[in-house]
């Protein structure tokens, strides 16, 4: 996973700056604020809002409704495992408590060396291959716990 820059509202600002043009320009200022920084810092929301002539609750809401935005700086690696029912009933359940329980992590969590972000996601597009994850943007099928834990072992 690539390095993230460290919080500086005149790079914010920028950010802001290179996509405000476009149509509907809030998501796009906001994904490229967490490509930037890692995640969305509380203090990038009230120079958004400011420029895009919107409330600060405006802005919080649109972080917060969307589950792909995260609020605090992730791991150095994220892990997103798929919640949906194809996968769950292909053992997606099982493979979740076990990487919760080997990571001693819940979901959003950061393991305490600080190497692995624990996501769910609501479909990764794998249903028949499921059980389904995805790591630092890499999918992965037909998993199990084993399988998982020796390629986490690998990155970490």
């Amino acid at each position: 996973m690539s390095e993230w820059e460290s919080w500086s509202p005149e790079v914010c600002e920028a950010v802001i700056a290179a996509h405000k043009r476009v149509e509907g320009a809030t998501l796009p200022i906001l994904h490229a604020i967490q490509a930037k920084f890692g995640h969305v810092p509380d203090e990038a929301l009230p120079i958004l809002a400011k420029a895009l002539n919107l409330t600060r609750a405006e802005v919080y809401g649109i972080v917060t409704f969307y589950h792909d935005f995260r609020r605090h700086p992730p791991g150095r690696h994220v892990l997103r495992l798929c919640r949906a029912e194809a996968c769950q009933s292909r053992g997606g359940d099982e493979l979740a408590d076990a990487m919760r329980q080997e990571l001693a992590i819940d979901w959003h969590g950061t393991t305490t060396d600080g190497k692995v972000t624990l996501q769910p996601v609501y479909c990764l597009g794998l249903c028949a291959t499921g059980p389904a994850a995805m790591l630092d943007g890499t999918p992965l099928a037909r998993l199990d716990a084993a399988r998982l834990t020796e390629i986490l072992d690998a990155v970490r």
